[in-house]
């Protein structure tokens, strides 16, 4: 089956990742899948062995990451979309340093390594979608959750600034920020959470947002609501909310 459209989707391995890559290869798309376990990505693989090419590897681990991922792109022939789904983000009340440092590693440096250089390359070809799952738990802070949710705020502030350099520099680099709020990947208990989505319905708004090339899309599209009031609550308010 030949297709013109080619994704990566990296962090495919389970939960959004994969749940969105499953979406777009029924919608057409051959897609490059990624993540840290293989097992995982070769399972996904069976399901469609014409459209799916795996290549694993740890965003933590950059130059040997960035090496796979331009392998990837050339045995896919090409690239149009990347979604950027991989992230972690564990409780950490105790501040353990450790667990701190392996947020951040994935979350910012990982990341950085990856987009940086998936924007330049569109921008060489003039054209490209870079879709970047961040969170809306990137707008305040959180006494229990302090490396993810703070690496969130980074990631939506670096996807913004790439937004604006290619509107600026007239660059063709659609950039698209997906901001969810709670979903139910199997790694957190949702069932005391409001507003909790599960993953087909949260990819399917995703992909839909991607296709729309929205520049920023909210799963659920109620947590915008949320978002306007953690913007603005002062912060003496804030401070003491039971979060």
């Amino acid at each position: 089956m030949e297709t013109s459209k080619k994704a990566i989707v990296v962090g495919a391995t389970s939960g959004i990742g994969k749940g969105v890559a499953e979406l777009l290869v029924k919608k057409g798309y051959k897609v490059g899948i990624t993540g840290r376990r293989e097992q995982c990505l070769l399972e996904l693989k069976k399901t469609n062995e014409q459209l799916y090419v795996a290549k694993c590897f740890d965003v933590q681990k950059t130059d040997e990451s960035l090496e796979c991922y331009k392998k990837l792109i050339e045995e896919l022939g090409g690239l149009d979309l990347l979604v950027y789904s991989s992230g972690n983000g564990f409780e950490n009340k105790d501040l353990a340093f450790d667990i701190e440092l392996d947020t951040i590693k994935t979350n910012t440096v990982g990341f950085t390594n990856i987009v940086t250089y998936t924007f330049n390359y569109f921008k060489k070809q003039k054209s490209g979608q870079i879709a970047v799952i961040t969170s809306v738990a990137g707008f305040r802070g959180n006494p229990d959750f302090p490396a993810y949710f703070a690496t969130k705020a980074y990631l939506i502030n670096y996807v913004e600034s790439l937004r604006i350099k290619s509107r600026r520099e007239k660059l063709g680099v659609q950039i698209t920020d997906i901001r969810p709020g709670f979903i139910d990947t199997g790694h957190i208990d949702t069932s005391k959470m409001f507003w909790a989505t599960n993953v087909p319905t949260a990819a399917k708004q995703m992909v839909k947002g991607i296709e729309k090339k929205k520049n920023v899309i909210y799963v659920l599209k109620r947590w915008r609501i949320v978002v306007a009031f953690m913007k603005i609550v002062p912060r003496f308010i804030y401070d003491r909310l039971p979060l």
